[in-house]
């Protein structure tokens, strides 16, 4: 990693609309372009950075102050930053915190992501929830300069993220090691762009992980004999992802499914729902949702742009979650298949872990269809 910063140098944020938010340029030295959005945690930063739902997308920061406690080893959600870049009030470059390795403008520019801060984020922020989200420019250049690249930037909308954010092998997840007598479910986790915690959360309830890319095809997961399948988080329009919702319609009833997020949204379409795109999303670390079984609410963590119609589920889909802020789609379970998906982050990472009963409820979910495996360890998986 590079040493702190020396000299600042002036950046610029330019929004489609025309509107422009000057402030001071640090991470890498290089142009970030990309949808703008914003994120309402109050910490968690470096499990935003990797988080592969933020590609293409340039994150706005609500919480002040960002990089007091630096960046560590343990914390990442996947291999790399996937934001397209980062949007702050103030960055701290002296982080206080005995795990940290590396300052968060460090941490930036080693892997080629600019950082503006100095920015008012509050008006950037009431700015995208009066008008919606829009594609915006970090740039170190002018603001017209700018508004030049704007007219170059391909729509969010029109890209598949998930095809640049999967896997590109199948590999087997091993950490933390097993406890003796672990249940031993074989578990498929399709990588649309999943968080590292998912992994973990179901290995530390006794399962073989075994992560696959996205468009393997439906074939080749059964053939794994997977006690259960679980589509994981992405990034992007879930309408540009009739493969995955072709692989999932040969799936659902063969095999006990869970998905998340962007998971939740195939399932739905594959079962004949509609998705539709929210006016900027739900992101953060505090959204309310309402078990319609039971009554409770939980607070969770959210990160998507895109939402399951309530009006288009076919028979037998039913609704189990809304989110109490705007009424949305929040979980869907099945009547007849073993099946259900939220839309919402179980796994957390940042986030609260009220939700992570989830894992406990597909796993039950697993046993009650005969999924009960005693698949040993060292499979030929790679």
């Amino acid at each position: 990693m590079p040493n702190s910063m020396s000299d600042i140098k002036p950046a610029f944020l330019v929004l489609e609309d025309g509107s422009v938010y000057p402030g001071e340029a640090f991470g890498a030295d290089a142009v970030g372009h990309g949808e703008v959005v914003f994120n309402t945690s109050m910490t968690g930063y470096q499990e935003v950075l990797t988080d592969p739902s933020y590609a293409g997308q340039l994150v706005t920061l609500t919480y002040p102050l960002v990089g007091n406690y630096g960046i560590n080893q343990e914390d990442f959600e996947s291999r790399n930053i996937q934001v397209s870049g980062l949007i702050v009030r103030e960055h701290c470059d002296r982080p206080s915190h005995g795990s940290s390795r590396w300052t968060l403008h460090q941490y930036l520019e080693s892997q080629g992501i600019p950082g503006i801060s100095g920015v008012d984020t509050r008006a950037i922020t009431r700015r995208l929830r009066s008008q919606g989200v829009m594609t915006g420019v970090i740039t170190g250049d002018s603001p017209e300069s700018g508004r030049a690249r704007l007219l170059d930037i391909p729509k969010y909308d029109d890209i598949d993220f998930v095809r640049t954010v999967t896997t590109d092998r199948q590999y087997a997840w091993d950490e933390p090691p097993l406890e003796p007598g672990a249940p031993g479910h074989r578990i498929i986790v399709t990588d649309c762009g999943l968080k590292y915690n998912i992994l973990r959360l179901l290995r530390k309830r006794g399962c073989q992980v075994i992560v696959l890319p996205a468009s393997t095809s439906a074939e080749d997961i059964l053939e794994l004999n997977p006690s259960g399948v679980l589509l994981s988080p992405g990034p992007g329009d879930p309408q540009l992802l009739d493969y995955l919702v072709d692989i999932v319609r040969r799936l659902v009833g063969r095999v006990p499914i869970m998905g998340i997020c962007l998971g939740h949204q195939i399932v739905a379409r594959a079962l004949g729902a509609d998705t539709f795109k929210l006016k900027f999303g739900h992101r953060g670390a505090n959204h309310p949702v309402k078990d319609l079984d039971t009554g409770r609410v939980y607070i969770t963590a959210q990160n998507h742009g895109y939402a399951v119609s309530a009006d288009s589920l076919p028979p037998g889909l039913e609704v189990s979650h809304i989110n109490l802020n705007d009424d949305t789609v929040e979980g869907l379970r099945h009547r007849d298949m073993p099946l259900f998906t939220i839309q919402y982050h179980s796994e957390g990472a940042p986030g609260p872990q009220d939700s992570e009963y989830l894992f406990d409820q597909f796993l039950n979910m697993v046993e009650e269809a005969g999924g009960r495996k005693a698949h040993g360890e060292g499979l030929p998986i790679g």
